[in-house]
């Protein structure tokens, strides 16, 4: 099938062949009748098969000319960099129409990004947090709203957006499409469907966890952090293949680390990306991984989904993520468009285990690659990799006494108390050898 087979209109299959594409992927294929159709839609495909113009196509298609340019279609993404790119994916499919497109994301002035809607939106594409805040303060006006479309869903949970994403679907005008779509379906993605969607058709393009066909997986095993290392600046080193690659760290202090060890042997060459860079310097970072002037970009899982780039060549596992699922999110990154890519991952005796739940997710057993000849195997260990020492513990406390001991004596007579009547005038006798008797006044 091509796309002039599907119910596309002119202005969509112009700007189609302008990018360069003619045949839809299954996703795209299967979705398009659906959606049109104005039922709900819960779409389950993997991480680069297509997702976001498989939403977008019908609801273009159907999208129909106001003056007043409110939002008919909101698109909810779960980052900053997803918003840059599906605002872009929209204009590139929009060349030939009359409609108008803007993204919202936390971390930016409101009122600049509210002056853009008003000035209109005919699609609107947003990160939860922001557009929560536009639809309690009444800003944004949703008369005319016809989809929602809640795009990577998994991620937006397990980024702890379910309370926003409650907040969102209950303010929307229940007349609405709903549209999700998502890698993996978990039952946190199941509860929510249940909840909100009436009824929706299911359509999956291939499981969750299918090793996708066209990336060519391998393992090292390695026996320490160190010789990781050593093995990255190898491998950039002599392989003149890995022209674009997206080498994945498990926190943003070894991505910095990392970025600080390759770039002093690389300088202009390496960037970093993760949640405590600035705005700017992440998409920065992403263009300059994009236009090649990066040959490597070092990220975290966070924004694993927010990484739209063509043409990476290999995908480096650092380190493997802690989540199975995260691991086909990764890997994603290469082997787009039904290019061929390369996925390679490091793995220490303490990451065997996660390999192994990541192996059962596939049902695919990744091939073990030889470690170079050359490589140099470092003997050092960091300070989680040294042995630890168990000494058996001594208690210290000493023991009480069952009887009382030489601290234990009886009081002085002075110093008990006996609940006795006192004879005062007894008292003062023995003190001052007789009594003393108080005399009334005068």
């Amino acid at each position: 099938m091509t796309f002039d087979e599907l119910n596309l209109n002119k202005p969509l299959l112009n700007a189609l062949n302008d990018l360069g594409y003619t045949t839809p992927t299954t996703i795209q294929q299967k979705v398009f009748s659906v959606v049109m159709s104005g039922q709900d839609v819960c779409g389950i495909a993997q991480t680069g098969t297509g997702k976001t113009f498989a939403y977008l196509l019908p609801c273009l298609r159907q999208y129909q000319f106001s003056k007043e340019h409110h939002p008919q279609i909101i698109i909810l993404v779960p980052t900053r960099e997803l918003v840059a790119q599906v605002v872009e994916s929209v204009k590139q499919l929009t060349t030939y129409m009359n409609l108008m497109v803007v993204g919202v994301y936390g971390g930016v002035n409101l009122k600049t990004q509210l002056a853009e809607i008003q000035q209109g939106a005919d699609v609107l594409v947003a990160t939860p947090g922001r557009l929560v805040d536009f639809l309690s303060s009444g800003a944004l006006k949703t008369k005319a709203l016809k989809k929602l479309v809640i795009d990577e869903v998994d991620e937006m949970l397990n980024l702890g957006f379910r309370a926003q994403l409650s907040v969102i679907l209950d303010l929307l005008p229940p007349r609405r499409q709903n549209l999700l779509f998502s890698a993996t379906l978990t039952d946190d993605v199941e509860q929510l469907i249940d909840t909100y969607f009436a009824n929706p058709v299911r359509v999956e393009a291939a499981p969750a966890g299918t090793p996708l066909e066209n990336i060519e997986q391998g393992v090292y095993h390695v026996p320490n952090f160190n010789t990781k290392i050593n093995l990255l600046n190898f491998l950039l080193g002599h392989d003149m293949a890995m022209t674009r690659v997206l080498v994945f760290a498990a926190t943003k202090q070894l991505a910095d680390e990392l970025f600080e060890l390759l770039e002093s042997d690389c300088p202009g060459k390496i960037g970093v990306i993760h949640s405590n860079k600035s705005q700017n310097y992440r998409f920065n970072s992403v263009q300059q991984f994009q236009d090649g002037t990066y040959r490597v970009l070092i990220a975290t899982d966070i924004i694993a989904r927010g990484i739209d780039v063509a043409d990476v060549s290999h995908v480096i596992n650092f380190d493997l993520p802690e989540e199975p699922e995260s691991y086909i999110h990764r890997i994603g990154r290469t082997g787009r468009a039904d290019k061929k890519g390369i996925a390679i991952s490091f793995i220490r005796e303490a990451e065997q285990e996660q390999l192994a739940l990541i192996e059962a997710l596939m049902n695919y057993t990744i091939p073990v690659l030889p470690l170079p000849e050359k490589l140099v195997i470092s003997d050092e260990l960091t300070d989680d990799e040294m042995p630890q020492i168990r000494m058996k513990s001594i208690d210290l406390t000493p023991a009480r006494p069952e009887a009382g001991g030489g601290a234990f004596h009886d009081k002085t007579d002075k110093n008990k108390k006996v609940n006795v009547r006192r004879d005062h005038a007894a008292e003062k006798r023995l003190k001052y050898g007789r009594p003393i008797k108080r005399s009334g006044k005068k």
